[in-house]
């Protein structure tokens, strides 16, 4: 594998979680959202990944054909279909007939876990650029 495929596979892995971070978040910021009755409340929403081939020129590729190296993408981003969370609060602007308001069904420490997992995935992907960059570096210097 060369260190630029190296590169591209941990930049792939960079955007993929940058992503998941802003699902991740949206998914937070609406923890306490509602809507009006009878209307559909925000839905959590999670990614999925895939492996990717990194894009590369036909050269390398047939040369690290038994490699297999991919990158990741996202494949999509998924609403969870759980139901949401009712509440009995008769006095707000959006219960129903019975006083009931639906709410996102989100757990917020599932939640910071996932954006903590997801942070942690990111930094092993810069550090993994940045490995990959001090090694070419190195490469230069020895070529010298």
């Amino acid at each position: 594998m060369s260190l630029m495929t190296a590169i591209e596979v941990s930049a792939s892995g960079l955007t993929a979680q940058r992503r998941r971070l802003e699902v991740l978040i949206s998914n937070l910021v609406n923890a306490n959202t509602t809507r009006p009755a009878g209307t559909e409340p925000y839905r959590r929403k999670d990614v999925v990944f895939t492996a990717a081939e990194p894009q590369q020129s036909f050269e390398s590729a047939f040369g690290e054909a038994m490699g297999a190296v991919q990158g990741v993408e996202i494949a999509q981003v998924v609403a969870d279909q759980g139901d949401p969370v009712k509440r009995y609060e008769p006095g707000h602007p959006h219960a129903d007939k019975d006083g009931y308001v639906l709410y996102p069904n989100i757990n917020a420490m599932e939640e910071m876990v996932n954006i903590l997992s997801a942070t942690r995935s990111y930094e092993a992907n810069v550090q993994a650029t940045t490995a990959a960059k001090e090694m070419a570096v190195k490469t230069l210097d020895i070529a010298r």
